[in-house]
């Protein structure tokens, strides 16, 4: 019978395929995505590696319980539900799968770019209350306008190279590594379309706030398919209201589940509960990669 080498703790449900080559290694895997959360500290200790998704948070008690930890497995890209100082101070590694799910989540920015200008939601939901609004959903042409990304990683890339294709001019915020670009102040007074895609840090909480909508052009629309908390979504509110923003697509929230959000009481709000890496092709890549990142720095210790 072969030794178990590790085990291995999975707090939230990963592919299975994922799960079955961290089995063919040999370790031992507790498949805990139905266990209630505040379990988890009492027996963490006994695990070498977590793998999450994002719905676990790898902080307070499950960190600090977590004395044999020596691995934290993100099936996904943001790491904003680690405590990344404490994983350090612990001398925890901590991978993610930053390529996973980008092209799902690019698509899914497209889509909702499309969705606004179209008026997809409103035409589907007044079809369905009997209604008739052709005249209303005067719509307006993506080809010729400009798309203003923050942020230029695995999914701004491939979203610039979608919205190329359809016609669209792109310009992209400077950042310390891409410095042939625009800065913030310079791009959103540009843009006819924003779209962010950048990780919730304390540099980027609230990029997007009162200050940053008065330099946008009036009537502007905004694509959010990256973290809650990167827009100040009360500020927001305010904009789209006073119809400095025209329009808004979310797949995030600063707190998720939103619950009755305001947000969710305004007509030119489209939203979605933080789908865009929701696809079997994302979430297929998602639990083989992770498995392959944990079983990677697993096997250095040996």
């Amino acid at each position: 019978m072969r030794e178990v080498a590790f085990k291995i703790l999975i707090c939230d449900k990963i592919a299975d395929e994922g799960i079955k080559l961290l089995e063919e290694k040999g370790y031992g895997v507790m498949k805990a995505w139905d266990m209630p959360k505040d379990e988890l500290p009492k027996i963490v200790s006994e695990y070498d590696a977590v793998v999450v998704r994002s719905a676990t948070k790898v902080k307070g008690n499950l960190i600090v319980n977590a004395q044999n930890l020596k691995v934290i497995g993100r099936a996904g890209i943001g790491l904003d539900n680690i405590d990344l100082e404490k994983a350090k101070e612990m001398g925890i590694t901590v991978v993610n799968t930053p390529q996973a799910s980008s092209i799902s989540v690019a698509e899914m920015a497209i889509g909702h770019l499309l969705a606004l200008t179209r008026g997809v939601v409103k035409g589907t939901v007044t079809l369905r209350e009997g209604k008739w609004a052709k005249k209303e959903l005067k719509g307006v042409e993506v080809h010729g306008k400009t798309l203003g990304l923050i942020g230029y990683g695995n999914i701004a890339k491939i979203v610039e190279k979608l919205a190329l294709a359809l016609g669209m001019k792109v310009i992209v915020v400077r950042s310390r590594v891409y410095d042939r670009f625009v800065s913030l102040k310079d791009m959103l007074p540009k843009a006819d379309f924003v779209s962010i895609h950048v990780p919730l840090t304390p540099q980027t909480r609230h990029i997007l706030s009162t200050r940053e909508f008065d330099m946008m052009k009036d009537g502007v629309m905004i694509i959010d398919c990256s973290r809650g908390g990167v827009v100040d979504q009360e500020a927001l509110y305010q904009a789209l209201v006073s119809g400095k923003v025209k329009a808004v697509a979310t797949d995030v929230f600063e707190e998720e589940p939103p619950g009755k959000h305001k947000l969710l009481t305004l007509g030119n709000v489209h939203a979605t509960p933080h789908i865009g890496a929701q696809t079997k092709e994302a979430q297929l890549r998602a639990g083989v990669q992770v498995a392959e990142r944990v079983i990677e720095e697993l096997e250095k210790l040996k």
